[in-house]
């Protein structure tokens, strides 16, 4: 009977390890901060001319989306109110993405201070936001 205790205990611990493994790796990937654009634009732009890639968080800029069609290529400008920030984006913009959306976008720093970015990401506005008045 000592002999399956065991076994069932070495099972046991086995598991218990690969789940914290992955509760641990999901927390690490979505855990990713982001910065503003004038946080990026004091300091964080270091880290991605370094070849890491960032996250930063704006706003599009209203009359800034150039829609390449034949290239497939989209380029706007995020701002968060102080700064401003260029981007080039190759795909599709998800279904949400439209001038003063929020946006986090991740990608690289160019020498020519723009942000080429693999991934956009527009934050849903909320369904449950006050009516103006008179609507």
């Amino acid at each position: 009977m000592k002999k399956k205790n065991v076994k069932f205990i070495i099972g046991g611990a086995i598991i218990a390890v690969a789940i914290i493994y992955l509760v641990y790796s999901g927390i690490q990937e979505t855990a990713l901060y982001y910065f503003t654009v004038s946080e990026f634009k004091e300091g964080g732009f270091s880290l991605a001319y370094g070849g890491e890639s960032v996250r930063v968080n704006g706003s599009v800029l209203d009359g800034s989306i150039q829609w390449d069609s034949q290239e497939g290529i989209l380029r706007f400008i995020i701002s968060d109110g102080e700064n401003e920030l260029p981007i080039i984006y190759q795909g599709v913009a998800p279904d949400t993405f439209k001038s003063g959306a929020e946006v986090v976008v991740e990608g690289k720093y160019t020498p020519e201070k723009v942000l080429e970015v693999d991934k956009i990401m527009a934050k849903c506005p909320s369904k449950y936001e006050a009516e103006q008045k008179g609507e």
